[in-house]
């Protein structure tokens, strides 16, 4: 396992310097990396890593969420409060409605189908977006106007809401009866989770400050905490709790009350995710069931950018009337559109499950990540300084 290890880390190190030197994201690299040594071609990675990597990379970002969290500003947030919560689903609906239009004729596939495979493609990738909107609200881009911490909010309940209805759609498909208790628990799971975020982020400063706390300390507390926080999102079964949500909230709430904390923490886990960012990212790589795009034609390939185009259209309304520029919902529509850590974790359930659709859904997945990650990435790095004006 520790041969593994290193390889994964010395590979994704190599291949992301080397897309940075080419002035590529370095996601790029390593996802290329995490194909190259995965089990579908070299085979280098060990198989007790591979069977953790799911943990690994819920780790990964679980240390995003933090970073983001102690870096977010709730007042930032209150300014742009009704387009962040729009962002949340309107743009993952229209993107699933123009996978329910365009996947029958394109892919031969049902209504049903195409909407378990719109389902898996229409989540935005935290991995890829929310790095790089913390970077944005460090060097004071777009801050004005709240971008950053809008996309920030949106990207993370975005992948609770896709996910209830990816659930929802493969329970139809095998026979199951839909349940509206599912799609009504996504406020009540977003709402329970900020509230036990912040509840739990004022516990932790309250303690931090009374007892003196050293610094390695709380970055070991704060980050079990938020290990157990994710674990009670997967034990709920009974009450919906979107633990991601939790951590973020955690965050934020130290910063609320205590900055110098807050950037103490944020300067710790600005360091943890150097490591974190190359296991995510290759094993990431690796998931992807390169085989699956033998079968790909070009219709499949087709599909992404022109649902794509429906997302950004749903962006574009989300922000429509509020006090942004127009070179600024453009960032927003372009940094909203990359995809890769669900579409890793659940695009080969489908094919799991037995379903007939399922090939198609995990050829596509991989389209997508394939396309929407490194040139998501590339387009936010790109346009940022020249679409968001500095604070």
């Amino acid at each position: 396992m520790l041969t593994g290890i290193a390889v994964i880390l010395l590979s994704g190190l190599f291949s992301g310097w080397l897309c940075k030197t080419i002035r590529f994201p370095a996601l790029f690299g390593m996802i290329i990396a995490g194909i190259i040594i995965g089990p579908c071609l070299l085979n280098l990675i060990d198989r007790g890593v591979l069977n953790i990597s799911t943990d690994i990379r819920r780790a990964a970002l679980i240390i995003i969420l933090i970073r983001a969290g102690l870096k977010l500003n709730l007042s930032d947030l209150k300014r742009v409060g009704r387009s962040a919560v729009l962002m949340c689903f309107v743009p993952a609906c229209l993107e699933i409605a123009g996978t329910l239009l365009l996947a029958p004729p394109l892919l031969g596939l049902s209504v049903l189908e195409a909407a378990i495979l719109g389902a898996v493609i229409a989540a935005v990738s935290p991995a890829v977006v929310v790095p790089r909107m913390i970077r944005l609200i460090d060097e004071g881009r777009g801050t004005t106007n709240g971008v950053p911490q809008m996309i920030l909010a949106g990207a993370s309940v975005d992948d609770v809401f896709v996910i209830v209805l990816f659930t929802t759609f493969t329970g139809l498909a095998r026979g199951e009866e839909a349940s509206w208790l599912s799609f009504a628990g996504v406020p009540v799971s977003v709402l329970l989770g900020a509230a036990a975020g912040l509840l739990t982020g004022l516990l932790l400063r309250l303690f931090f400050e009374k007892c003196r706390v050293p610094l390695y300390a709380q970055v070991i507390i704060t980050l079990a905490v938020s290990f157990l926080l994710n674990w009670l999102e997967g034990a709920s079964s009974v009450v919906p709790f979107a633990g991601l949500i939790a951590i973020m909230a955690l965050g934020t709430e130290i910063k609320r009350k205590n900055a110098s904390m807050a950037k103490a923490l944020s300067g710790v886990f600005d360091k943890l995710w150097i490591p974190a960012e190359i296991f995510l990212f290759v094993l990431v790589g690796a998931s992807v069931a390169i085989d699956s795009l033998q079968s790909a034609g070009l219709f499949a390939v087709l599909l992404i950018p022109c649902v794509l185009v429906f997302r950004m259209l749903g962006v574009f309304i989300c922000v429509a009337g509020t006090r942004l520029s127009m070179k600024e919902r453009l960032f927003c529509m372009l940094a909203y559109t990359p995809k890769a850590t669900v579409q890793a974790a659940i695009g080969g359930l489908p094919l799991a499950m037995g379903l007939a659709c399922g090939q198609t859904v995990l050829t596509v997945s991989v389209i997508a990540i394939l396309l929407t990650a490194p040139l998501g990435a590339f387009a936010i790095d790109l346009t940022y300084k020249k679409l968001l004006p500095k604070e």
